[in-house]
C-alpha cells in the first residue's frame, strides 16, 4: 500500500512538471505579444541662418519669421505683412541725411520683385522687429547694404559680423551714422540746425 502511494506521488509530480514545460513551449497569443519599444528618430536639423545677436529691446519668447514682399521705408527699414522691421546689425543714414535717399533706393532695388525672409529674435524700443533679412538666393540684406557703402556695421549689436564688408573710408562718407554709433549726438543736432536754417532761408 505504501509503495502505491509513493508511485502515485511520483507520477503526479512528473505530470505537473511536464505540463509546466508544455505551457512554456506554447507560443503566446496575439493579445499577449508586446512590441519592443523603438527609439524615436531625432528630428533633422533645419538649415537656417543663426539668430540675431541680442540688442537693446524686448527679447521674443522664440524666433519670429516673417516672409513675403517687402515695402522699403528707408535704408535699414522694411515692412512685411504689416510688420515694421529693422535690419539687424547695421546703421544706414536717415532719409534726410546725406546719402539717405540713395540708401533707400538701393535697398528698394535689392528687394524689388522678391520675397524676403525676416528672422527676428527681438523687438526694439520702437516696437519694430530686429531681424536678419534674406533674399531667395540667400543674400543677407544687411551685408549687401554694407557692401554698397550705404550702411555701416554696428558692432555693438552685430558682434562686428559685417565689419569686413565695409569699403575703405566709408565712415568718413557716412559720418553722421558714424557719429551716432559713437554717441556724438551733438554732431546730429548741429547738422539738423544747419539744415533747418537753410530751409528757412529758402522759404524767404
Amino acid at each position: 500500500m505504501e509503495i502505491l502511494i509513493v508511485l502515485a506521488l511520483i507520477i503526479g509530480a512528473f505530470f505537473l512538471l511536464d505540463r509546466k514545460s508544455w505551457r512554456h513551449d506554447t507560443p503566446p497569443s496575439e493579445s499577449q505579444v508586446v512590441e519592443p519599444l523603438r527609439p524615436r528618430p531625432s528630428p533633422s536639423p533645419i538649415n537656417r541662418p543663426p539668430p540675431p545677436v541680442a540688442r537693446q529691446g524686448t527679447r521674443l519668447p522664440q524666433e519670429e519669421v516673417v516672409f513675403g514682399r517687402a515695402y522699403v521705408t528707408d535704408g535699414d527699414g522694411l515692412r512685411i505683412k504689416g510688420e515694421e522691421i529693422r535690419l539687424f546689425g547695421i546703421d544706414a543714414p536717415e532719409f534726410n541725411h546725406p546719402f539717405g535717399k540713395k540708401a533707400k533706393w538701393a535697398l528698394l532695388g535689392l528687394c524689388k520683385g522678391q520675397d524676403v525672409m525676416a528672422i527676428a529674435a527681438e523687438r526694439d524700443n520702437h516696437d519694430r522687429l530686429v531681424a536678419r533679412c534674406f533674399l531667395a538666393d540667400g543674400r543677407d540684406l544687411s551685408a549687401e547694404m554694407v557692401k554698397l557703402g550705404l550702411a555701416l556695421d554696428w558692432p555693438k549689436f552685430s558682434g562686428a559680423i559685417y565689419d569686413r564688408f565695409e569699403p575703405p573710408d566709408v565712415r568718413k562718407k557716412l559720418w553722421l551714422a558714424d557719429a551716432r554709433q559713437k554717441g556724438r549726438m551733438d554732431v546730429w543736432k548741429k547738422f539738423e540746425a544747419q539744415q533747418q536754417a537753410r530751409n528757412t532761408a529758402k522759404a524767404h
